[in-house]
C-alpha cells in the first residue's frame, strides 16, 4: 500500500498549498460580515477537499482504479502526474503541466483570482461610502465576488477533477446563488430605486461586455 501511494500522502504540502490559497482569498476578501465569512468558508472547504486528494490519499483515483486500468492499462494511475485525470482520458501523453486542460485551468483560476480582488474592494468602498457597488467588474453583472469563487474552482475542477469536488461544487454554487438573492433584498430595503434601475440595466450572472453609457449611469 506504501509503494501503491509513493506519490501521495504528502500531509505537508496539503496543509501548506491548502493554507496557501485560502490565506490568498481571505487576504483579497477581508471577510467582516457573516456573509463573507459564508462565502469564504464554502470556498475554503473545496480548497482543503481538492487538496486532500491532489497531495494527500487520491481517493477518486482509489475508488475508479478499475475502471481506469482497464481503460488505460499502460497508465499509472497513482503516479502523481495521472492525477490529471483530464488530460489523460483525453490522450494527452506529454506533461500534464503544460497540456491544454492545465493551461485553461490555470486562465480561469488567475482571471478569478483577480475579478474577487477588483470585485471586493469596489464593494467595500461602497459600503464605506453607503452607496450602491456599481463601479468596476459591478458595471459588467452584480455579483462579481461570488462569481469569481466559481470560476476558481471551476479551474480546479479542469486541472484536477476529483469525486468529492464535483459533488461540492453544484451545492457551493447553489449557496452562492442564496447568498446573492438576500444581497439582492437587502440591497433593495436600502437603496430602493437605484438599486431597481441597477438591477435593470445590469445582468446577474453572466457579464455584460459593453461599458454602461452616461446616460445609463444615470438612471441608477
Amino acid at each position: 500500500m506504501d509503494t501503491l501511494f509513493q506519490d501521495y500522502g504528502l500531509w505537508p504540502i496539503v496543509i501548506i498549498g491548502a493554507g496557501f490559497i485560502i490565506a490568498v482569498a481571505k487576504s483579497l476578501v477581508q471577510p467582516k460580515t457573516p456573509r463573507d465569512w459564508r462565502a469564504l468558508g464554502g470556498f475554503a472547504a473545496f480548497i482543503v477537499a481538492l487538496f486532500t486528494e491532489m497531495y494527500g490519499f487520491p481517493l477518486t483515483i482509489y475508488l475508479f482504479s478499475g475502471w481506469l486500468t482497464s481503460k488505460f492499462p499502460d497508465i499509472n494511475f497513482f503516479a502523481h502526474n495521472s492525477g490529471h485525470l483530464l488530460e489523460t482520458l483525453f490522450g494527452w501523453r506529454a506533461n500534464p503541466h503544460f497540456g491544454p486542460f492545465h493551461v485553461v485551468s490555470i486562465v480561469l483560476i488567475f482571471y478569478g483570482f483577480s475579478l474577487l480582488s477588483k470585485s471586493w474592494k469596489v464593494l467595500y468602498q461602497a459600503q464605506r461610502a453607503h452607496v450602491l457597488a456599481i463601479a468596476g467588474p459591478y458595471a459588467r453583472l452584480r455579483h462579481p465576488q461570488y462569481a469569481a469563487f466559481i470560476i476558481i474552482m471551476i479551474g480546479f475542477l479542469v486541472q484536477w477533477p476529483t469525486l468529492l469536488t464535483a459533488l461540492m461544487f453544484p451545492v457551493l454554487v447553489a449557496m452562492y446563488a442564496r447568498l446573492a438573492r438576500r444581497e439582492e433584498r437587502d440591497a433593495q430595503r436600502a437603496f430602493g430605486g437605484v438599486w431597481e434601475a441597477y438591477a435593470r440595466a445590469t445582468p446577474a450572472w453572466i457579464p455584460r461586455f459593453s461599458v454602461p453609457s452616461r446616460l445609463e449611469q444615470s438612471k441608477i
